[in-house]
């Protein structure tokens, strides 16, 4: 176990994270009690597809980029896991290898429970074999909007909704301004988005002149919501 503790805030990324909070008080202390702490530079690889799983972890702190390689060699960007959020636990429960690499980005703090801990954190409290699958439901609910979105929406509204989800979930409040914290490039947006840089900053131009958001080097700012509200409905 590591020697290391979470600070206040990041002890309070994760005690109110959004599937943590709903466990009982019990359960929350035993996790607690078997994770150690993590502190990762930016770019660390944490987990590469094809591996093995030995680690739940959670994130305290910073973000892990959740990614893949297409065949034509072309790196795909899935997601971000947001402070307060829980991953690796699906190779953990079906024993075949991990799916997916994943890299910190920017500086993070992750809460790791090692493969053994985890099979007897289940064996002791029943209630996470449910926690889990709500969470791995919540997933799935996810996923289907991905889909449907990447089938059935224009990219400026896909784009506006991607850019309300990550002010609420990086939001720093300036104001009436929103300032997202996480650095993104503009390729990385691409990314989630399953779009090329080109179009991307194509639509944020569109949403600057309509002054929904402004474009700074590596960082947006939303200077209204309801305007990208009204994109992401078209």
């Amino acid at each position: 176990m590591s020697s290391e503790t979470l600070t206040v805030a990041e002890r309070d990324n994760i005690e109110h994270g959004p599937w943590f909070a709903k466990l009982s008080s019990g359960l929350r202390s035993a996790i607690l009690g078997r994770a150690s702490v993590r502190r990762v530079k930016d770019s660390t690889l944490l987990t590469t597809r094809g591996s093995q799983a030995d680690e739940w972890c959670g994130v305290a702190r910073g973000a892990v980029r959740v990614s893949s390689v297409s065949l034509s060699g072309k790196q795909v960007t899935l997601t971000y896991c947001e402070p307060g959020t829980w991953f690796g636990d699906t190779a953990l429960f079906d024993g075949l290898p991990r799916t997916h690499d994943a890299n910190a980005h920017g500086e993070t703090t992750l809460l790791v429970v090692r493969k053994p801990d985890f099979k007897e954190l289940l064996s002791q409290h029943p209630e996470l074999y449910e926690a889990l699958l709500r969470l791995h439901c919540r997933r799935l609910r996810l996923l289907y909007n991905v889909i449907e979105d990447l089938n059935t929406r224009p990219l400026a509204a896909r784009l506006a909704k991607q850019l309300l989800l990550l002010a609420r979930s990086y939001g720093i409040a300036q104001g009436e301004e929103i300032r997202i914290g996480l650095q993104l490039a503009q390729e990385d947006l691409a990314q989630l988005l399953g779009a090329s840089r080109q179009r991307v900053n194509q639509e944020l131009k569109g949403f600057e002149r309509d002054g929904a958001v402004r474009v700074e080097p590596t960082r947006l700012v939303v200077l209204s919501r309801d305007k990208l509200l009204a994109i992401a409905t078209r």
